[in-house]
């Protein structure tokens, strides 16, 4: 299974937080087959809350097709969380949250943290969007602090590209408004070992 997550190419980085960034995270037939079953038959559900408007669902919850089934499979997870720790040097438990996140035009998602202490210590973001333009807005943006002007790094959502970032109280982050097309990510969530 660890031979389908590629995570390639890594560049890391740690200001104004730790992140990493690669422009291949999975094998490309598993992409591909990944976004078209967002793009068709996922099922999507819309949720609000103060900072953001999205449709998401959790791949825990949900009947998927048998092909991505290895994605929520223990030696996926395994082989994804052993390659996270070793690039932040941290130990993470095995248990991981994944969702899948989808934007249509008009939303947004603000400037926030996801600091919870005692929560996700590490989130791993794989976009899937085919030809994405930058005429289409929904760029992930990091910041240096809570000021929505002090803007560290701009992303554009390549498909099969990833993005890690370590959580904490200074992992400003927000993804600018859609205006065009569909924005799909899929997101890894990992939990550090307490002591």
């Amino acid at each position: 299974m660890d031979t389908l997550l590629r995570l390639s190419e890594v560049e890391m980085f740690s200001e104004p937080f730790h992140y990493a960034v690669s422009p291949e995270a999975l094998d490309p037939d598993v992409c591909r087959t990944v976004l078209t079953w967002f793009e068709t038959e996922a099922p999507w559900r819309l949720v609000e809350a103060d900072f953001y408007e999205q449709f998401e669902f959790s791949l825990w919850d949900v009947q998927m097709p048998e092909r991505l089934s290895f994605l929520r499979e223990r030696p996926f997870l395994r082989a994804i969380t052993t390659k996270i720790a070793s690039l932040f040097q941290v130990a993470l438990s095995e248990r991981v949250d994944i969702t899948a996140h989808q934007l249509v035009p008009g939303q947004r998602i603000r400037l926030h943290n996801d600091f919870i202490p005692g929560y996700e210590t590490h989130r791993l973001l794989i976009q899937l969007n085919q030809g994405w333009d930058v005429a289409n807005g929904g760029l992930l943006m990091f910041f240096n602090s809570a000021d929505a002007a002090d803007i560290h790094k701009i992303f554009l959502p390549l498909h099969n590209s990833a993005v890690v970032f370590a959580i904490s109280a200074r992992s400003y982050h927000a993804v600018t408004p859609l205006s065009g097309g569909e924005r799909f990510t899929l997101v890894y969530s990992f939990y550090e070992k307490p002591g």
